[in-house]
């Protein structure tokens, strides 16, 4: 077996293995609110700033088009997110949050630092989170420069 292949050695599968448990421990913070965990950061990017174009939200949540407007018309179902026509540029669509979207803030406001109380404490500090924060946005850097070289 070829060493570099065990996995073991891998940060993607360590990086995968933490999104995963971290999406896992959202869930039941999330659920009484009508939330998955990706509604979720749609909702922190509009109480960012509301009112936003659907390409500018996926930029900011580095998602595709074809997965988040499905995600949104259920949102809007929903009654959290209004979706209408940008008034400058009718392909363009707007989104803002609804007046149970905005409400929801308040709800919600408690959610990071309940998640975060379950892994601080427990051998991790905020110390490791703070730098690990600051390495994931270079690594998050150094991979969208290395995307954006590959498609020139």
């Amino acid at each position: 077996m070829y060493e570099q292949l065990k996995l073991e050695h891998q940060l993607c599968f360590r990086l995968y293995s933490a999104s995963r448990l971290l999406t896992q421990a959202y869930r039941p913070l999330l659920e009484p609110h009508g939330l998955t965990y990706p509604q979720y950061l749609v909702m922190m990017a509009l109480w960012e700033q509301d009112h936003q174009t659907v390409s500018d939200l996926c930029r900011r949540l580095m998602l595709e088009s074809n997965t988040l407007t499905p995600l949104l018309q259920r949102m809007e179902r929903e009654g959290i997110v209004i979706r209408s026509k940008g008034i400058s540029d009718g392909r363009q669509t707007l989104i803002s949050l609804s007046p149970k979207g905005r409400r929801m803030q308040e709800q919600c406001k408690d959610v990071p630092s309940c998640v975060t109380k379950g892994w601080l404490g427990n051998g991790f500090s905020i110390e490791n989170a703070i730098a690990m924060k600051d390495s994931l946005d270079e690594l998050i850097a150094a991979l969208k420069m290395n995307g954006t070289e590959k498609k020139n």
